[in-house]
């Protein structure tokens, strides 16, 4: 199974994205700028594929099985990102939510200096479930294109 990622709009300090699991658009995303440089916390993922695991420790993962017990079986976790670690996919709405993960929203907001993901919850109810079978099972890769540079 495959998650892609679309980015297709970004200012200084969020990029927004379109999110398809197997070709079919299921929500928008959000996570940091672009840097060149990796700053902790406020750069997003390099462009390119990584496998995504299930993590089953950590406050968010405690944080989610309280939240969502009735779908929760771990953190969508992408991994073996270059000098990044704990990337996550999890529920936000802003640029102050993500610290370099993925939010997904069903809308978004791509007005420059104020751009934002909306219902971030409900867009995570339904991309979740799409996707924890093949995480668990080690079958889910993510995809990153960085469609906002020119």
């Amino acid at each position: 199974m495959k998650i892609d990622v679309d980015r297709f709009i970004s200012d200084e300090d969020t990029t927004i994205s379109k999110v398809t699991v197997d070709n079919q658009f299921v929500c928008f995303g959000l996570e940091d700028e672009f840097r060149e440089d990796k700053i902790v916390g406020e750069t997003r993922i390099p462009a390119g594929t990584y496998q995504v695991t299930l993590r089953t420790e950590g406050g968010f993962h405690q944080r989610y099985s309280d939240r969502f017990g009735d779908i929760h079986r771990g953190m969508l976790h992408v991994r073996d990102v270059p000098n990044f670690e704990f990337i996550l996919i999890h529920c936000g709405n802003t640029d102050r939510d993500t610290a370099g993960c993925l939010l997904v929203g069903t809308q978004a907001n791509t007005d420059h200096g104020n751009m934002s993901v909306i219902s971030s919850t409900v867009a995570y109810r339904k991309f979740y479930p799409m996707v924890v079978d093949a995480a668990a099972g080690g079958d889910l890769t993510i995809t990153f294109s960085d469609n906002d540079r020119y």
